[in-house]
């Protein structure tokens, strides 16, 4: 499987799902992939905000080394879940879609939490003491995603 975390500008919330998320595939030994991107470009070729840096690495997920990226329209051919972070990244994906195929890839990766609710990551950027609970939440949808889409041997 291959999932692809999207938020705003793929500095703070994504690149900590996506770390996460390969950790968690390790973890549990499966094949499947990992990336983020942002709906934005203001910080395309850029690290991670430091504080998702320093709170990753507080768990044990090193994320220095991701860069961030532009969603592409391609993307959603490429990959099989495409989890958004909030309502603006949901709306803002759904224009790249260009089947109900590529729409029923998209999702608000808190609804495997709260099924159904739709329920936005708080974006951090301008709230440091956000980013544990970024984290938090993160985590245990990552965790999901694991039980959810894991195939049974």
């Amino acid at each position: 499987m291959k999932i692809l975390m999207v938020c705003l500008g793929n500095i703070c919330r994504s690149p900590l799902a996506e770390g996460i998320m390969r950790r968690k595939i390790k973890e549990n030994n499966l094949d499947w992939e990992v990336d983020s991107a942002g709906t934005g470009y203001w910080h395309i070729g850029e690290s991670p905000d430091e504080r998702s840096i320093a709170v990753a690495k507080k768990y044990g997920i090193d994320i220095s080394d991701q860069k961030a990226r532009q969603l592409r329209p391609h993307d959603l051919q490429d990959f099989d879940m495409v989890f958004v972070m909030d309502s603006s990244n949901y709306r803002n994906v759904q224009t790249f879609a260009q089947s109900e195929d590529e729409k029923n890839k998209i999702e608000f990766i808190m609804n495997l939490v709260k099924p159904g609710y739709n329920q936005n990551v708080p974006d951090p950027y301008y709230d440091s003491d956000g980013f544990e609970e970024v984290y938090e939440m993160l985590n245990r949808a990552c965790e999901k995603v694991v039980e959810v889409y894991r195939k049974p041997k």
